[in-house]
């Protein structure tokens, strides 16, 4: 999870994404987008982020790593799980899918 999303994210949803990290949990709290595409490429990590950036970077360079756009506003972090929890399927597809670079969420 990127850093514009809490922290807390892991946590909460370690029951369907278990492998899920934040970037402060890696020491990554203030790295430039560059070096968190790089540590998720080379890491097989997908990113989740609501920053365009990284979408823009799906374009250009493909995958990996995958992105996952979640296109909300401010909200609180039972919102954004409760989005992650619901589209949990879609979620999982798109990480199977050798086709896709990014998945948009809203």
């Amino acid at each position: 999870f990127d850093q514009n999303l809490s922290p807390r994210l892991p946590r909460v949803l370690e029951d369907i994404f278990p492998e899920s990290v934040h970037v402060r949990a890696i020491g990554m709290r203030d790295e430039t987008d560059s070096n968190i595409w790089s540590y998720a490429r080379d890491n097989d990590y997908s990113i989740v982020s609501k920053d365009s950036d990284f979408q823009a970077r799906s374009l250009l360079y493909g995958h990996p790593p995958k992105f996952i756009w979640l296109r909300v506003g401010n909200c609180p972090v039972k919102t954004i799980a409760e989005l992650l929890r619901r589209r949990s399927v879609a979620i999982h597809t798109f990480g199977q899918d050798k086709s896709k670079s990014y998945l948009l969420l809203p």
